[in-house]
């Protein structure tokens, strides 16, 4: 597992933000490329390992989505929301769901007009069992990865989700 310098990271994502206003972008495009490729990578693992396990990889993400929501529940619209998809593929990707087990669709106690999505006892181990597979193949292609470049793409992600390790002042 490689441990990364805070201070360091920090730096590198401050020269990569740098970088994006310079007329030579190349070291912020080298942090995107490192970004890209890391995720690229292990999605297209967790997608192979949703298709093996016998599921769409869309609704494995809409198990995940749900499962790891804060509530362990999920609104239609909301599985819409973080799937980045129109509601009525989400509704038919939930209906999807429930015909298999993986979910069930419960009527909110206060609203009856509201139907909350949550993850059944064997949605659950679906994802469990994906998630060991993926693990076992992403410990693998992470130990490839030199230390550089697993550095250039966190730098990048943290730009994109606004996140800097400097100490408020």
């Amino acid at each position: 597992m490689l441990v990364v310098d805070a201070a360091r990271l920090e730096r590198r994502r401050e020269k990569a933000v740098k970088s994006r206003g310079q007329p030579d972008r190349s070291l912020y495009f080298r942090g995107v490329a490192a970004a890209r490729y890391l995720l690229r990578k292990v999605f297209r693992l967790v997608e192979e390992e949703a298709k093996r396990a016998g599921i769409d990889p869309l609704a494995h993400q809409a198990l995940i989505q749900i499962y790891g929501s804060e509530k362990g529940a999920l609104r239609v619209k909301e599985v819409a929301e973080r799937l980045d998809i129109s509601p009525a593929f989400s509704s038919s990707l939930v209906k999807h769901l429930v015909a298999k087990h993986y979910v069930t669709r419960e009527r909110d106690k206060e609203d009856s007009r509201v139907a909350w999505v949550k993850v059944t006892k064997k949605g659950l181990d679906v994802l469990l069992r994906i998630d060991q597979q993926v693990q076992i193949h992403v410990d693998y292609f992470t130990n490839g990865i030199p230390p550089e470049e697993t550095e250039a793409a966190f730098s990048v992600m943290m730009f994109y989700a606004g996140v800097s390790l400097k100490s408020p002042k």
